[in-house]
């Protein structure tokens, strides 16, 4: 006779299954959010050209890194809260609120205004979210958004910076 396998425990850790369903979506589409801002960085990495190329060049980087570092963190709270992250270009092109980059390089400075919407667009992401994680007492995810929050809005700040006259 075979033994049956044992299924893991349910989740039992203070957030009901509807909540945790919820949060999991919204940080799904941040997920999603940062990955693709992630690439539209790199891109942008590899092909800013002109006078500012040298400190453009090395502030994308920065930006870039900083956004691979983000990933992880969000798709394993996806993961603790027992749903399975999204980790494909078509998930993340049907959940992402940032466009994809253009298919041709821009200008160095339209560069810098695509990435102040991208940053933009991430924190709003994010800052949609905070109602159901407030609702269900979830301080883990409310500390990830807070720290993401943060990231963006800073870096959007300073991006629009350099649009200044």
């Amino acid at each position: 006779m075979a033994k049956s396998k044992p299924s893991a425990p349910s989740i039992q850790i203070g957030i009901g299954d509807k909540d945790r369903a919820a949060i999991a979506k919204g940080l799904s589409k941040l997920l999603a959010d940062t990955y693709t801002l992630y690439l539209t960085t790199h891109n942008f990495h590899w092909n800013v050209t002109g006078p500012m190329f040298n400190s453009l060049h090395t502030m994308f980087m920065d930006q870039y890194t900083e956004l691979w570092n983000a990933v992880d963190p969000i798709a394993e709270r996806i993961r603790s809260l027992g749903h399975a992250a999204p980790g494909s270009y078509a998930q993340f092109g049907k959940l992402s609120s940032v466009p994809d980059a253009p298919a041709t390089p821009p200008k160095a400075l339209e560069m810098v205004r695509i990435l102040v919407q991208g940053h933009e667009a991430v924190a709003r992401t994010a800052r949609e979210l905070f109602p159901v994680v407030d609702k269900a007492s979830d301080e883990p995810t409310a500390d990830l958004l807070t720290q993401r929050l943060t990231v963006h809005e800073q870096t959007a700040w300073m991006l629009r910076s350099l649009l200044e006259e």
